[in-house]
């Protein structure tokens, strides 16, 4: 079925759910387990492109995005419907962050038609994966700040310059890639946003090994990489603007509140059934203070989706600005924590001794447990996090900024 087949038709939200509960029963198989540290193959990332490919030609991708670049066009309620069918079947999960919920929300917003058109829909289609190139190694938390530079010589951009924590870059075939285009005006003002294939020629992609074993995070060179003038996302020194909607993008989608989604993955601590059957198995299902840990763990849950839903109604109502999104972003990050630490508790010492062959499946908690602190710093960190609530939300004045207003070729550097 076609998306302008499925959009025409206007299927209230029970209609298009009980379609998407039979059609996932008769072509999906279940889920299969998902593993913090476990490495993405080349065959696990050539299985979510083929899975997307089944999702759009059966018109279930795209849900929330328009029918002209090759989505549905329906509502974030159609979008969960379908996300809560899907849970317990095989999705391209893979592919939504950052290519769904981040890169392609972020072009639909700032990309101009061509871009559009063209990346949208082959992304939809499983033909496209795309990624972000925003943070730098010597950066920080100040994105303003980046050194990566891109020179216009003729009709093409020159990029030199490092990018780091990109995930899933060596798989990916483009990139939202901030670069500064004008060093005599101040950070914020002389950046430009690009739209760079990856497998460009001096475009060199490393893997970073992390200490959960898992090797997704990449470092990216760049060395005299040529792409063509419309490969810029936005205006030139526009850059700023680009960003802070993709940031905006990136906190919707690491809190789990993107309407971009093609299902849905929670991570350990969300899996109160996971908790459930851990305190089960180790004989701690009639303890007190288990049963109340497990408990708070189903009202932050409960807690953090009825938070999502508001706030992303309040957003689209414009009754909130988009900062709003950085609410959202830190109570999930302090979710996280606690549902990490109370998988850690239940599992007890077998989240250490545990193997491969740990039939109880206790050792994941342990696994998950050395990740924790990513939930702190993806999407932005949570210290980030607090200073938007405070200075854009709450009106509270900005913390100082020693190179404010100073053109960036006279901020000093550390060597």
């Amino acid at each position: 079925m076609s998306a302008e087949t499925v959009s025409s038709t206007m299927e209230s939200v029970e209609e298009f759910r009980d379609r998407a509960r039979r059609w996932l029963k008769d072509n999906l198989p279940p889920a299969p387990p998902i593993l913090s540290g476990e490495q993405k193959t080349p065959e696990t990332w050539a299985r979510a492109r083929e899975l997307q490919r089944i999702l759009y030609d059966a018109g279930f991708a795209g849900i929330c995005f328009p029918v002209e670049y090759g989505g549905l066009g329906l509502t974030p309620e159609h979008q969960r419907a379908f996300t809560e069918e899907s849970l317990p079947y095989e999705m391209p999960l893979a592919l939504n962050i950052p290519t769904f919920t981040i890169c392609l929300a972020t072009l639909l917003d700032m990309g101009n038609e061509e871009q559009k058109r063209t990346h949208i829909g082959a992304a939809l289609r499983g033909e496209e994966v795309l990624v972000q190139f925003l943070s730098e190694p010597r950066g920080g938390s100040d994105l303003a700040g980046l050194t990566t530079r891109a020179d216009r010589h003729g009709d093409s951009w020159i990029i030199n310059g490092s990018k780091i924590w990109s995930s899933g870059a060596y798989a990916a075939d483009y990139a939202l890639c901030l670069a500064r285009t004008n060093w005599d005006v101040p950070k914020h003002a002389g950046l430009t946003m690009f739209l760079v294939p990856v497998h460009t020629p001096g475009l060199t992609v490393q893997r970073i090994t992390q200490v959960d074993g898992s090797t997704e995070f990449c470092q990216e060179f760049f060395d005299d990489v040529e792409i063509p003038a419309d490969a810029v996302v936005g205006q030139v020194n526009g850059g700023w603007g680009v960003a802070s909607r993709q940031l905006v993008h990136e906190r919707s989608a690491v809190s789990g509140a993107s309407p971009y989604s093609s299902g849905f993955v929670h991570h350990s601590g969300r899996n109160v059934n996971g908790l459930l059957e851990a305190a089960r198995r180790t004989g701690q299902l009639d303890d007190p203070r288990v049963r109340e840990d497990i408990g708070e763990a189903r009202a932050m849950n409960m807690v953090q989706d009825q938070l999502n839903a508001h706030v992303r109604a309040r957003i689209a109502a414009r009754d909130l600005s988009p900062a709003a999104g950085s609410i959202v972003r830190l109570f999930s990050a302090t979710n996280a924590w606690l549902q990490s630490d109370t998988a850690l508790r239940i599992a007890g010492a077998s989240a250490a001794t545990g193997g491969p062959g740990d039939d109880l499946g206790l050792a994941q908690a342990g696994q998950d447990y050395l990740s924790r602190q990513a939930w702190s710093l993806a999407g932005g960190s949570a210290e980030m996090a607090r200073n938007i609530i405070s200075e854009r939300m709450l009106g509270m004045p900005r913390e100082f900024a020693a190179d404010k207003d100073v053109p960036f070729n006279q901020v000093k550097h550390g060597k």
